[in-house]
């Protein structure tokens, strides 16, 4: 299960991108999250946690979320992630 705490996470030095996936309200949990770079090329995949909870570290940089989900839902989100800080990011199916 994923927490979106950052206890123990050095946030100067890492670029995190997090949030949620919900679905009329509620949490998605199971969902998978894909990371998608500026041209579209898949980089990375994560399955949400009960509480629809997702995190990646990854590059500086303009990114896609793509949340999929059960009955094929599905949604996008654009993030611009900066190292140092935290990029949050929610999701509706």
């Amino acid at each position: 299960m994923q927490d979106l705490s950052l206890e123990g996470i050095d946030v100067a030095t890492e670029t995190v991108i997090q949030g949620t996936v919900t679905r009329a309200g509620q949490p998605e949990g199971g969902a998978y999250v894909r990371l998608l770079d500026s041209s579209g090329e898949f980089t990375a995949e994560v399955v949400t946690s009960a509480t629809g909870a997702f995190r990646f570290f990854a590059r500086p940089g303009s990114w896609t979320l793509r949340a999929l989900a059960s009955g094929d839902a599905s949604a996008d989100a654009k993030v611009d992630a900066e190292q140092g800080t935290v990029t949050e990011a929610s999701i509706s199916l």
